[in-house]
């Protein structure tokens, strides 16, 4: 494990970040959309247990690839498996077609920004190389940035290393493809164990409180591993620690 004087970023060249529940508000957004498709097909669906559960399913879909009982799985079409089941399970299955499946499996594609996500982000761009670290996979990440105007410099993801994230290829892959050493790369994420993977890997750290990726009826974790370089409460407020000025240049 690589220590790091907590104070010491000068060197830092690059962002990376987690895109779900960091950069993103897919919760909203998936009850968004479901809520749309339910009153045009006239269903009454609780759409809230709907994106909890469709989350839910995530790490178990990546840890079957991991113990291979499947074999790379792009993570669009583990959301389609996780979405077949739970159209069983909330009694839509006969009520959605082919076409009504597809555009909701994409609704991961259109997921809104979080409020500072779009401004922060131009913030932090002024200064550093920002690029996706995502397990969602190229294409999800590109529509993703188009729709929302989410201003990356680049579009690095998972599936480029064959490895989800918390796996240490997925970390690698980034310093090795930005050609620079973990340790002038941070990860900006709102997830503790993402953090502390890509901290072994050399990598610096930022946490980013998102208390309302769950709803606003969950009780997140806000407790800090004192390991992190820095703790923000938004994009902005990581940006004004890292010293950038308020307004972009343009």
């Amino acid at each position: 494990m690589i220590s790091h004087p907590p104070s010491d970023l000068a060197d830092v060249r690059a962002l990376a970040f987690d895109v779900f529940g960091t950069v993103v508000d897919w919760r909203s957004s998936v009850i968004r959309e479901g809520e749309a498709l339910g009153a045009a097909r006239g269903l009454e669906v609780d759409w809230a247990a709907f994106a909890d559960a469709w989350r839910g399913g995530y790490a178990p879909a990546m840890d079957r690839v991991r113990r291979g009982e499947l074999p790379w799985t792009r993570l669009d079409d583990l959301h389609r498996m996780t979405l077949e089941r739970l159209l069983d399970e909330f009694g839509l299955a006969e009520a959605l077609d082919e076409a009504d499946r597809e555009h909701l499996n994409r609704v991961w594609h259109r997921l809104d920004p979080w409020p500072d996500s779009v401004t922060g982000l131009a913030r932090l761009r002024q200064r550093y190389v920002l690029t996706t670290l995502s397990n969602g996979n190229v294409s999800l990440l590109v529509n993703m940035a188009k729709r929302a105007g989410l201003p990356w410099d680049c579009v690095l993801s998972a599936e480029l290393a064959g490895h989800y994230k918390r796996d240490p290829e997925a970390y690698q892959m980034v310093a090795h493809l930005l050609d620079l050493p973990p340790e002038r790369i941070m990860l900006v994420a709102a997830h503790q164990n993402d953090l502390q993977a890509a901290y072994n890997e050399g990598f610096r750290t930022a946490f980013v409180k998102r208390p309302l990726e769950h709803g606003p009826d969950a009780i997140p974790d806000l407790t800090v591993d004192p390991r992190f370089d820095r703790v923000a409460d938004d994009f902005h407020d990581l940006a004004d620690q890292l010293g950038l000025p308020e307004n972009p240049r343009s």
